[in-house]
């Protein structure tokens, strides 16, 4: 008896920024003939899991989250449900179900979760030392239907990221407007106009700046910037579009 449900999982995609470059977690799956040892396909996979029994489903995410990252307090949100019956039917994929999950269900329903992190806290997941970060332009071959998953991630972080204040999930606390800049055009995929972009976040209270600049860097310091959630949800209602 296995204490999951066999046609129910979650599945995180799990975005981070690396300056010019937005970045999904992936872990390795690597199938090898039981007699010879021989490796018969690797591909990769986004973070995800069976639910458990008796377990919520944003539980179930917050778990996986956890256990991949070492985060707690991290952005997630459901952004879609992949019921299609022939999601499970690539032939590397029932070659993994049959090999390693025989008792799994044909037909899994996987609820998919949006969440964004600061890369540069991840911990290493020591269970799966094969994880790592690829960015979304240049992903490796995926297992399941992984890669639709992304792209569907991608569209709605896009979306999401036009109307609410998310993108600073993907920041370090403190940060430069060049940074900032350079995460909008990243996410999505547009070059934006220097002066506007700022005359846009002068008027945005809940960037403040700081009494400090940049260290450590070979060019002229930049002002240093942080966002306030605070600040936001108090001024949120004078309808600030955040559509950089």
């Amino acid at each position: 008896m296995h204490p999951y449900i066999n046609n129910l999982s979650v599945d995180c995609v799990i975005f981070g920024f690396d300056n010019n470059t937005l970045n999904v977690l992936l872990t390795k799956r690597q199938l090898d003939d039981p007699e010879t040892g021989e490796v018969i396909f690797t591909d990769y996979t986004v973070q995800g899991h069976h639910v458990l029994k008796g377990e919520r489903i944003n539980d179930a995410a917050l778990r996986v989250l956890k256990d991949k990252t070492g985060l707690d307090n991290i952005y997630l949100e459901q952004f879609y449900t992949f019921g299609d019956t022939n999601r499970l039917h690539k032939e590397r994929d029932q070659l993994w179900l049959k090999g390693k999950f025989p008792m799994m269900s044909d037909h899994v329903i996987s609820v998919g979760y949006c969440s964004l992190v600061n890369s540069a806290k991840v911990q290493p997941d020591l269970q799966h030392q094969d994880t790592s970060w690829f960015p979304v332009d240049n992903l490796p071959l995926l297992g399941f239907d992984h890669e639709t998953m992304i792209m569907m991630a991608l569209e709605f972080l896009r979306d999401k990221i036009r109307k609410e204040p998310i993108g600073f999930e993907l920041l370090p606390e403190k940060f430069t407007l060049t940074l900032l800049q350079n995460l909008y055009e990243t996410v999505l995929g547009i070059k934006l106009d220097r002066r506007n972009f700022r005359k846009k976040v002068a008027q945005m209270k809940y960037i403040i700046s700081l009494d400090e600049k940049q260290k450590g860097v070979a060019h002229k310091p930049a002002q240093v910037f942080i966002f306030s959630k605070d600040v936001y949800e108090r001024t949120k209602k004078e309808k600030l579009d955040f559509s950089i």
